[in-house]
């Protein structure tokens, strides 16, 4: 089947008692057992729920896996994949990367003997160059939150599958409409399912997804013994946003492309981050692994001074200034003082990351409307 059609029906199959179609809140804690040790596939709500297991399918069988694994936030599934590793332990790591990831790296696992390597993930000998006897994980975000730097992920794969490492890549940015890294020869694949998955921002979730069924009992085993996972009516509205995944894709592409060759344009705009420029370092490899180069952009001004930024980021009106992205409207934001904060501005600014950039979520309204907001706010 077709993408398009793999969204609409995954997962998703009528309730057997009621013809119900769409998949039912099973709003409780438990489940009656006929005897000790006989149940109906489910016993405490924090093990399976039937609401969360539709979701998982689904899950699974829009990025392309066997096994997908929810939990209560995106933060929740990368703690997961953390919790696959030991003392001693060695992760290499994108430079550039979300801000919220960085801090559980180096605040949480840091102090419990894992050792990270920030490197340029787009220079594959980068990491071939870090890599040890100990490298146990190599982890990706492509594009890159926020300055949508590109990496090989094919080419990264057979780097970690040589050195025995796992690769996981966060697949939040492009979704699996435009990419699957699996099929790329990723071995776990990321959602913070509160961005595009969801779609509406209205809830917060993360997903992993995988194809070795040894490696989802490990991460099964760690969802249910630490217990971060999502409720029933998270997982429906999930479900729900899944299903017009594509058509919202589709339209944050259109959107996305009309907005960066405008910004491009803007005499007061200098430089724009966007992976679907020609120009883009990283254009051939996303032309090759992505169906499309989304939504998400950050741009600087001419005028690089924080306070004219500020003054920018405050003064639209359709594009609001929030923290998260890939929902229905359009967002901006500004990385340095919040979902990048945690990085020390020495690091941020190490890695291209001024205290000046500003990042969009282009949404789904009309591009016109958008351009004509972002014009008034720039001046």
């Amino acid at each position: 089947m077709k993408p398009a059609t793999i969204i609409i029906h995954a997962g998703v199959e009528p309730d057997p008692g009621t013809g119900a179609i769409m998949t039912p809140i099973y709003q409780t804690s438990t489940f009656v057992q006929e005897a000790p040790g006989k149940n109906k596939g489910f016993e405490y709500a924090r093990s399976q729920n039937p609401t969360r297991q539709a979701l998982e399918t689904a899950l699974a069988a829009i990025e392309g896996g066997r096994f997908g694994l929810a939990f209560s936030s995106g933060v929740a599934a990368t703690d997961a994949v953390m919790k696959l590793l030991a003392p001693g332990d060695e992760v290499i790591a994108a430079a550039d990367m979300y801000g919220g990831t960085y801090r559980l790296f180096t605040k949480i696992f840091e102090k419990y003997g894992i050792r990270f390597h920030f490197v340029d993930t787009t220079r594959p000998e980068e990491i071939t160059r870090v890599c040890s006897p100990n490298t146990r994980l190599v982890w990706l975000e492509t594009p890159t939150n926020p300055l949508m730097n590109i990496s090989d992920i094919a080419a990264v794969a057979a780097i970690s599958k040589k050195t025995g490492a796992l690769l996981c890549v966060d697949n939040t940015f492009a979704s699996p409409y435009l990419q699957n890294p699996l099929q790329l020869g990723a071995d776990i694949v990321l959602h913070s399912s509160t961005k595009y998955l969801g779609g509406h921002s209205d809830v917060i979730q993360g997903a992993l997804v995988m194809n070795n069924p040894d490696l989802r009992e490990q991460l099964y085993f760690i969802q249910k013994s630490c217990g971060a996972v999502p409720g029933p009516m998270d997982c429906f509205l999930v479900l729900r946003g899944i299903k017009t995944l594509h058509l919202r894709m589709e339209r944050h592409c259109e959107n996305g492309h009309k907005l960066a060759h405008w910004l491009r344009q803007h005499p007061k705009v200098g430089k724009v981050y966007w992976c679907g420029f020609e120009d883009h370092p990283g254009y051939a490899v996303a032309s090759r692994q992505m169906r499309g180069f989304g939504g998400m952009m950050s741009f600087e001004l001419k005028d690089d001074s924080v306070e004219t930024a500020k003054r920018v980021l405050s003064s639209t009106r359709l594009f609001a200034l929030a923290e998260s992205l890939g929902g229905v409207e359009s967002l901006i934001n500004h990385p340095a003082t919040m979902t990048h904060a945690s990085i020390p501005r020495e690091e941020r600014i190490k890695n291209g990351l001024s205290d000046s950039l500003i990042r969009l979520s282009v949404g789904v309204e009309d591009a016109d409307d958008l351009i004509a907001d972002l014009s008034a706010a720039i001046g």
